[in-house]
């Protein structure tokens, strides 16, 4: 679990992402959910843009993935959400302030 501050500190990091996944019409699929565990394996934070046509809200899109991948859900802004996953494999880790 994330605190409020780590949270604030991923939000931070996570502002100067440009979004590397959308989810749209087909909503949160096999491919996609792969796609994002191996972004999080690499990268450990992760933007992900919901487009208007989705049909689940960034925040209930955010939420369903990061149950699905053992992640954390840090935040919803508008129409992205924002995913983290601490991995062992990546020496330069997020900080979390």
């Amino acid at each position: 679990m994330l605190t409020s501050k780590q949270r604030a500190a991923l939000r931070g990091a996570a502002s100067v992402q440009e979004p590397i996944f959308q989810i749209g019409k087909e909503g949160v699929g096999e491919n996609l959910t792969a796609a994002c565990d191996s972004a999080l394996t690499a990268r450990e934070l992760i933007k992900i843009t919901v487009l208007k046509t989705a049909p689940l809200t960034p925040r209930e899109a955010g939420e369903l993935l990061a149950e699905k991948l053992r992640a954390e859900f840090v935040a919803a802004i508008g129409s992205k959400c924002i995913l983290y996953r601490y991995s062992k494999n990546k020496t330069d880790h997020v900080s979390l302030g």
